[in-house]
């Protein structure tokens, strides 16, 4: 380590003690709101700060008392904000795995705050006057949905698919097409899933071609059930070929093993309605014979994240016995706000309109060309000239997995920054408030509008203000 210089050491020596930050009236004025210790620690936490910018800059250590003591006052106050915080999301993909996957539709967020302000009927059957099953919420509405005997829920569709294997399977063979071993996310594979649910992996086809036969060939002793994986974060094409679920499942009648389908995302409604490339339901899954159906609460359905189990009764009773069921349950919040999700797509004539995840899909795009031309002429007046604005052609997707080669058509506003990277000026919008989280994209930062919620543009053009400010006052 570098010797100290004279005016670092002068400095060090000036830095004022824990103890006269916390007499300053600036702190006192605020310390009495805040437990002392966390106060004392927030006080020694900037003076630790003042410390090290006096030894980070031996030309210039200067770090008067009163720059100590205004830190103090800030650390006291942000350490005491909400860990997680609002964002601005104009990447482009809808159901953005990072900052939180499906926002939720009104309903649901007020059924959670009604479930956070007072007691509810969880485990409680007001009519009856006793206990009940907290299912009961939401099976009655799942089977007219997807027209499936019974339904349970858990907490993500990966812990869907673990309990169901765990209790229909444990100790024995489940045959999976070797072009379905997917890999969910975050190196969360399913041969992992798989070994983690105690059931022995029998792979059969190939990467791209499963037959019939192959199925047929593989059925013995050993075999528990037969598992169809919906590819939902990636399409195999060219020369493919797999088993439907109908001949599957006569496959599995034939062999007397059951058949389960994890379709990953799931849709409870024809998408093509609105456009968009079909999915496969989980009504037509059910509809097919498959004993146990799991897929997402969120992705396609704009519910919270949960793992959706639906079928036969007995199934479905066995998976909610299990000793497991304890452990990977959701709470009254995710119940609270499932319900008041299937009740809009039971109800509603108009879902695109109730649900953000599915009105941000069908944006009309010429809608989105006027937003992004009314952004441009504002913030080109603000920001030039440092930073150049302009419109682009754009390309959203759903994101978390669902609908990979989906590609939505849409508009982005792009900033170029004369003399600075698109990194840098990425960084800049991260650092705003609310934080605006972009993409880098052909050395320029696109802000997709797509994804941009309309009640979200007001602070938008706020932040794109203190970005002009500092640009123009860099420090």
């Amino acid at each position: 380590m570098a010797a100290l210089s004279p005016a670092q050491q002068d400095a060090l020596r000036r830095l004022p003690s824990v103890d006269a930050v916390l007499a300053d009236p600036r702190l006192m004025d605020i310390a009495d709101r805040y437990d002392h210790a966390y106060v004392v620690s927030q006080a020694r936490e900037a003076q630790n700060g003042a410390r090290q910018r006096i030894l980070d800059a031996p030309d210039d250590p200067a770090c008067p008392a009163a720059s100590v003591v205004a830190d103090a006052v800030l650390c006291v106050l942000n350490g005491s904000r909400l860990r997680i915080c609002c964002v601005i999301n104009a990447t482009g993909t809808v159901t953005h795995t990072n900052l939180g996957r499906a926002l939720l539709a009104e309903p649901a967020v007020e059924a959670m705050n009604m479930a956070a302000r007072h007691y509810v009927n969880l485990e409680y059957d007001v009519e009856a006057g006793a206990r009940g099953h907290r299912d009961a919420v939401i099976e009655d509405v799942l089977r007219r949905l997807t027209g499936a005997e019974a339904a349970t829920v858990v907490n993500n569709n990966a812990a869907a698919v673990l309990l169901t294997l765990r209790v229909l399977a444990e100790g024995r063979e489940v045959v999976v097409s070797r072009g379905e071993l997917v890999e969910i996310g975050g190196s969360f594979r399913l041969p992992d899933v798989m070994e983690a649910a105690g059931v022995r992996l029998r792979e059969v086809g190939t990467t791209n071609r499963t037959h019939a036969t192959d199925y047929e060939d593989a059925i013995g002793p050993e075999t528990a059930l037969l598992l169809k994986v919906h590819p939902s974060n990636y399409r195999v094409e060219g020369f493919t070929g797999e088993v439907a679920l109908p001949e599957l499942v006569a496959i599995g009648r034939a062999g007397g093993v059951p058949v389960v389908e994890d379709l990953g995302s799931g849709a409870l409604l024809d998408l093509r309605r609105w456009g968009l490339p079909p999915e496969p339901q989980v009504s037509e899954s059910v509809a097919a014979g498959a004993d146990i159906v799991t897929f997402s609460g969120d992705k396609l359905l704009g519910g919270p994240q949960a793992g959706l189990i639906v079928g036969k009764s007995d199934a479905v009773e066995r998976i909610r016995r299990h000793p497991m069921m304890r452990a990977l349950r959701v709470d009254k919040y995710a119940y609270a706000a499932l319900a008041a999700t299937l009740d809009i797509f039971e109800t509603d004539a108009r879902p695109e309109l109730r649900l953000p995840m599915l009105e941000m899909m069908t944006r009309d795009v010429a809608e989105l060309e006027r937003y992004a031309d009314a952004c441009v002429e504002r913030w080109s007046v603000l920001l030039a000239p440092q930073v150049n604005v302009a419109r682009a052609e754009s390309t959203a997707q759903v994101g978390s997995g669902a609908q990979p080669a989906t590609r939505l058509p849409s508009v982005a506003v792009t900033l170029d920054a004369d003399g600075t990277g698109p990194a840098p000026l990425a960084a800049m919008l991260r650092r705003l408030d609310p934080p605006v989280i972009a993409r880098v994209e052909n050395d320029m930062v696109w802000l997709d509008t797509r994804t941009i919620l309309v009640r979200d543009r007001e602070a938008l053009d706020a932040a794109m203000a203190s970005l002009a400010d500092e640009l123009r006052d860099p420090r």
